[in-house]
């Protein structure tokens, strides 16, 4: 807690912006801090650098590299990177920022549960290497793939965490010492005896990281790292079923190629790896996916490992005061601990090599002066056959490619004479990388190649810019989306909508990625995405009634809800003049805005003119007006025996409707 409590860097605002609260791990080239970012107001991961890395001749290359590896991880950009946010120099303090994930890292997580479960390793697995892919796909190489750089978030969400910096302390490592830094438990074996690596030197650390997490232990074991070291070198990778007897032999295959001992037998890339986990995860059962090895969780950490680094004690405490920058980090020449969990080793190239053991001592003085001066004569011999093979086959016969992902040609060609390299420029199109800067190298950066190598400088052309063809708005979905797909453009569609003028499926929008309209001409980039917007057809509604209300009161109520109106006219014996008889469709019924509604307004009564029957017999007369739709009342005066009209209540000519009553006056 002392070391906690008395870090100088606490409470302290970094380069005027970033206010350092606690400290999160510490390990053999860095501490972690959380932070607040006070321009920004959010947490951070605040990493500064051991100042150790910056000193002498080599801490200025450090610096310069790690600033360059910094500038390159800052442009990945990938939900299962842990983002690179700023980076910069404080006085004698070289920092960088990173997105603050709340969670644990995968080291914690097997040192509390064990082995995981079948599923959940592969899908931790799946989440590293399509985060890698992105890297690979830049020309990134990670180098330190371990489950300390693993990180999972409280949503369960796996970040992968620390591009960069164990490349930048690599390269100078490798430059001016001839050893290699890494975590021994998870080195490739042409890491170990070449100094080289590649995109198939993080796919063999993803193998072993999908062992340890489907047996719950390391591959590899030994007294000290350069046993292990040893080991990764000169044996296969022993098959998880070995260890636990259950597993399939698609888990065996899957985990052996990851891991082979030979580069040529693993997949290209973090990109391969990724497919060929897919495949062998969908011929998996889902009973095989939920079990886990029967394996006690052990929270053991050797020696050489950092217990900051590693976090598995939510309650742990610095009690031994400041360590020194290198007590996580040791040369596998002097011995060093057990490497049981995630320690940086600095390892000499081919270090894991056999070499002859030293001659027994000689009992007596006088042997012992001429055992000393053959010794001598032997270490100066191998001094100069060392001398020779360094600078012929050795390390010194070779270089690694530099990092000139964005620098400008001028600048990157520069950079590779420096390490005696031959740029050959050649061109190509890119949205990403300004035009006239470097898009990557073949061979990529990290490779270790030997002095003189020709290197092809992929230069940037800028955007390869098309233009938005006719045919997209107005026209029907898949035919959009044909146009667009011939001009170089990708499709992706926002949700559909209603739209009163446009059909089911026709494209009613089409918008570019800076937000702007695509209309036929526009400038876009090839390989742009165009959100795509189609009408569902005018919106459904439900058909309310109008019966009773007049027409126009009718036609305003089936306006508000985008209705049309059409009507007729019909005579009604009980529906006043000018109002609403009947309407089809009939209220309730489903329809669409702008379908039509047909209305059928009443006249009132039909109407009859009343005839004149003054005169007529009373039978003929009553048959003449009901003919009419007319009713008859007959009325007798004097006894009505003659049965002759004599007087009619409705006068003749009088326009009356149908169904009135006429009182007829029969004598």
């Amino acid at each position: 807690m002392a070391t906690t409590l008395t870090d100088p860097l606490l409470g302290r605002l970094v380069d005027g912006r970033y206010e350092v609260v606690s400290r999160i791990a510490r390990g053999g080239m860095a501490t972690v801090y959380l932070a607040i970012d006070r321009r920004l107001d959010r947490e951070v991961a605040l990493k500064v650098m051991h100042p150790h890395l910056a000193e002498g001749t080599s801490g200025a290359d450090f610096v310069a590299r790690f600033r360059r590896e910094a500038r390159t991880a800052a442009r990945l950009t990938h939900p299962g990177l842990v983002n690179v946010l700023d980076q910069g120099v404080d006085g004698e303090t070289s920092y960088l920022t990173m997105e603050y994930v709340d969670g644990v890292n995968l080291r914690r997580r097997i040192g509390e549960q064990g082995a995981l479960t079948v599923g959940d390793a592969l899908q931790v697995t799946e989440a590293v290497l399509d985060a890698l892919a992105t890297a690979h796909r830049a020309g990134l190489v990670h180098r330190d793939v371990k489950p300390e750089n693993v990180l999972i978030a409280s949503d369960e969400r796996v970040k992968l965490a620390d591009f960069g910096l164990a490349r930048a302390v690599t390269e100078v490592t490798a430059t001016t010492t001839g050893t290699v830094l890494g975590t021994v438990a998870y080195l490739a074996p042409e890491l170990v005896v070449r100094g080289a690596s590649d995109a198939r030197t993080d796919v063999y650390a993803c193998g072993i990281l999908l062992y340890e997490m489907l047996t719950g232990r390391q591959p590899y074991t030994g007294e000290t790292p350069i046993q292990v070291a040893f080991q990764h070198v000169n044996s296969d990778l022993p098959a998880p079923s070995d260890l636990v007897d259950w597993l399939p032999v698609e888990i065996d295959d899957l985990v052996r190629a990851l891991a082979a001992r030979d580069p040529d037998d693993r997949p290209v890339d973090a990109g391969a790896a990724h497919a060929l986990l897919r495949r062998t995860r969908a011929v998996l059962d889902a009973a095989t996916l939920e079990r886990r090895a029967d394996v006690a969780p052990v929270i053991a950490l050797p020696a050489a490992t950092d217990p900051k680094e590693t976090e598995l004690d939510s309650d742990a405490t610095d009690t031994d005061g400041d360590e020194p920058d290198d007590a996580a980090t040791e040369r596998l020449a002097a011995g060093g601990s057990r490497p049981g969990g995630g320690s940086t080793v600095a390892l000499p190239i081919g270090a894991a090599k056999p070499v002859p053991p030293p001659p027994p001592a000689p009992p007596s003085r006088r042997r012992r002066v001429v055992a000393w001066t053959l010794a001598l004569v032997l270490v100066a011999a191998l001094l100069g056959i060392g001398a020779w093979w360094y600078a012929t086959s050795g390390p010194g016969a070779f270089t690694t490619i530099p990092t000139v992902v964005g620098d400008t040609q001028e600048a990157a060609t520069a950079e590779l004479e420096d390490a005696d390299l031959v740029a050959t420029p050649t061109e190509d199109f890119s949205s990403t990388v300004a035009k006239g800067s470097v898009i990557g190298t073949d061979p990529p950066a990290g490779e270790r190649v030997r002095r003189g190598s020709t290197v092809d400088l992929v230069v940037s052309k800028g955007p390869d810019f098309v233009a938005v063809p006719d045919g997209v708005v107005g026209q029907m979905q898949k035919d959009a989306e044909t146009a667009l797909t011939k001009a170089g453009l990708k499709v992706e569609y926002a949700p559909q909508v209603y739209d009163d003028n446009a059909g089911l499926g026709v494209v009613i929008g089409a918008v570019l990625p800076d937000g702007s309209d695509a209309e036929a001409g526009a400038q876009a980039v090839r390989g742009d995405t165009v959100k795509l917007t189609v009408s569902k057809g005018p919106a459904p509604v439900k058909v309310t009634s109008v019966v009773g209300a007049t027409l126009e009161e009718a036609t305003d109520e089936l306006d508000k809800i985008g209705l049309k109106v059409t009507s007729s006219e019909a005579y009604s014996d009980t529906v006043k003049a000018g109002v609403i008889i009947s309407q089809d469709p009939v209220s309730g019924a489903d329809a669409h805005r702008g379908d039509t509604v047909t209305l059928v307004v009443s006249k009132g009564p039909e109407l009859v003119t009343m005839p004149n029957v003054f005169q007529m017999g009373y039978d003929e007369a009553k048959k003449k007006l009901e003919a009419l739709g007319l009713k008859v009342d007959r009325k007798d005066s004097w006894g009505g025996f003659i049965g002759t009209v004599v007087d009619q209540s409705v006068p003749a000519d009088t326009q009356v409707p149908k169904g009135t009553t006429v009182t007829l006056t029969v004598v």
